[in-house]
């Protein structure tokens, strides 16, 4: 599916949390875990995934995590309903909810030491479609421009996809260089790019969905094509 995992800890406790898991992956990241003695504390979803289905619901039965996804999913399996403005503590770290809506109702995005993991709602000179799954242009432009885009300029920005296999960015790479919607980009034309993009609809949607609101468990694991 092209997607980004991330595993984060604090060094002096080993607490750590795991950010968009993919069910393929699950066994790699269930090893890792184990050899590095990582105490995992929380699965997080920056989405609703309609490419993959989450791993979460494995890592949950390997290490009694909690699971978490915003409110909006309806996710009877998870353990947290995200919403904006919380925290996640492990060990000493910490990472904070930013409510980033507009690719799906479900989108978040997670802010901690100097870094932000976004997602679909901001990519690597992109961003995620809006034309299915809830998806608002308008509130994709005013979670970018109100929410993200006023972090700090070198805020890191690690995404949930990438195709290039570029990795990171920065907030002020993005404002500045994002072809898609940069500082002077008003919400009607990025409304206009939005509706003009033509995608095909994600191949293994309809697996993918039902999978990731029952967090992993119980469904074909699925891998489907790009929708960023």
């Amino acid at each position: 599916s092209g997607t980004y995992t991330y595993l984060l800890w604090d060094a002096r406790t080993a607490d750590a949390v795991i950010i968009d898991p993919v069910l393929e992956q699950a066994g790699r990241d269930i090893e890792l875990i184990r050899e590095l003695g990582l105490n995992l504390r929380f699965s997080l979803e920056t989405h609703v995934h309609a490419d993959h289905v989450t791993g979460g619901g494995r890592l949950r039965e390997a290490f009694g995590c909690r699971i978490g996804v915003h409110e909006n999913a309806g996710a009877a399996c998870a353990d947290l309903g995200l919403h904006d403005g919380q925290t996640l503590l492990f060990g000493k770290e910490s990472l904070r909810v930013i409510y980033t809506p507009g690719h799906t109702d479900t989108d978040v995005s997670f802010y901690g030491e100097g870094r932000v993991f976004t997602g679909d709602a901001l990519l690597i000179r992109g961003t995620g479609r809006t034309d299915f799954q809830s998806g608002d242009p308008g509130k994709a432009y005013d979670s970018i421009m109100r929410r993200l885009y006023t972090l700090p300029g070198e805020t890191l920005v690690f995404p949930a996809h990438d195709y290039r296999g570029r990795t990171v960015t920065t907030i002020d790479e993005e404002r500045r260089l994002n072809p898609r919607i940069r500082t002077e980009t008003t919400r009607e034309a990025y409304q206009e790019i939005m509706s003009t993009l033509d995608l095909p609809k994600p191949a293994r949607i309809d697996v993918a969905l039902p999978g990731n609101l029952s967090c992993g468990l119980g469904q074909p694991s699925t891998i489907g094509v790009p929708h960023g």
